[in-house]
Parts: C-alpha cells; structure tokens; sequence
C-alpha cells in the first residue's frame, strides 16, 4: 500500500485531482473509464475539480461510472449521483453520453443487474470482468466500503458485479459494486480525511482481512491512499 499524506483535507483533495489528471496524460488518445464513490470527502473534490481544475482536465476522455449508489432519487440530498452532478457534473464541459449513473429510483435487485449488463458491455473485460482504470472508494468509520458493511463479506467474493445491498445502521437500499471487480480495476485508490477515520485506518494499515476496506486493500495490486494529516494521525 502505497499512502500519501497531506496537511489538510483540501490539500489531500487537490493532489488526487492532479494525480489522476497525470495518469489521464500517460496515454491522450484512450478514454478512461473511471468509477466514483460518495460523501463528504469526494464532495470536496468534486467541488476543487469543478472550481480549480477545469481546465486541466480533459473531460471528454473520462466515462464516469459509480461505485455505489442509495436507492433514492438524483434529487434527493443522499444520492451519490446527485451530489456530483450539482458540484461538478452540471459546472464542467462534460459531454452527456460520458456519464453511466446508477439509477438510485428503480428497485435495486433489477438496477444492479442492469447496471452491471451496461459495465460489461462499454467497459473492457478482464478476466471476465469489467476493468476500471481507476477506482475511487473511500473508507466509513465502519470500515465499510463501496456499501459493503462488515457483516457482508459475501460481497467481496460474489460473482455478480454490482448487487443490491443495504446499510445495516439504516436499513436504506443500495447498489454496489462488488469486491472482486474493484480488485481487477487497474488502479485503486482511497481517499480518506477527518480525525474521526484515524482508528479504522490505524486498523487496516495494522493487517488483516477484519473489514471490507481492508480486505480490498490488502488484496487489491499497488493500491493507494490519499489522507490528510488527521486521518493518518494513529499509523
């Protein structure tokens, strides 16, 4: 595991930006296909993206997917999807026919199949499976990640791309993309800030299979972090 670690939670964000800008760069004629998660901490960068980074990035060579998404409506404050189209979806040049969401309104045991049909027929196959250039996940306090909550480990090993699941603590529906295709993306990358992550990430860098973010960080080929100094404070 490779960590990278920042003063501040705007600066952690910042440098994700650049970093994945400089990998879109390695090769300027492919499209990458690129998978989202949400919360407060993506938030941040989208807003950075949109605002700070517009012009750096050559959106016309993303296709924005999603990790995860709740089984609500794009206009509803919890949506995943929502929430980046209002900061960075609806602000830069994105072209329409780039954007894959997940649809948090339909019932998410026919969603998920749905969204997976559409991954494996845009997104190239390895082993079977899509292969994401990159994926973005980040780390609940849980040790939950991409809507795998402790307690849901068969996610990890499942042989459907995305499945419906849901929040134990709320019992809200989810669509999630499973632990097996997150591992065969070919970058993995976490981003995690705020005081409250420090113990889980003391947890998954102390080793071990205990959580779902960790299980994916140790399985998953060079995967990173990007933290701020408060989420990093206990490693």
């Amino acid at each position: 595991m490779k960590l990278n670690v920042y003063s501040t939670a705007t600066e952690t964000a910042c440098k994700l930006i650049q970093y994945i800008n400089e990998i879109l760069m390695q090769e300027p004629d492919k499209v990458y296909n690129i998978a989202f998660s949400g919360g407060l901490t993506p938030a941040l960068m989208y807003d950075l993206w949109a605002n700070d980074f517009v012009e750096s990035t050559p959106w016309n060579r993303i296709h924005f997917w999603w990790v995860d998404e709740r089984c609500v409506r794009p206009e509803n404050s919890e949506s995943n999807y929502g929430q980046m189209r209002s900061l960075l979806l609806n602000i830069a040049p994105i072209p329409h026919e780039n954007i894959f969401r997940i649809k948090g309104e339909n019932k998410p045991e026919y969603e998920a199949v749905r969204y997976t049909t559409l991954a494996k027929k845009l997104i190239p196959l390895r082993n079977g499976l899509p292969l994401f250039d990159i994926v973005l996940l980040g780390v609940g306090d849980d040790g939950h990640t991409s809507s795998i909550f402790p307690g849901q480990e068969h996610l990890l090993s499942s042989p459907d791309i995305y499945e419906d699941t849901y929040n134990p603590h709320t019992g809200q529906k989810r669509v999630a993309l499973t632990g097996r295709t997150i591992l065969n993306a070919s970058k993995v990358i976490f981003l995690v800030t705020g005081k409250n992550k420090s113990s889980i990430i003391k947890e998954i860098f102390s080793g071990g299979d205990s959580y779902p973010a960790s299980y994916i960080a140790n399985h998953a080929n060079s995967p990173e972090f990007f933290m701020d100094e408060y989420a990093a404070s206990e490693i």
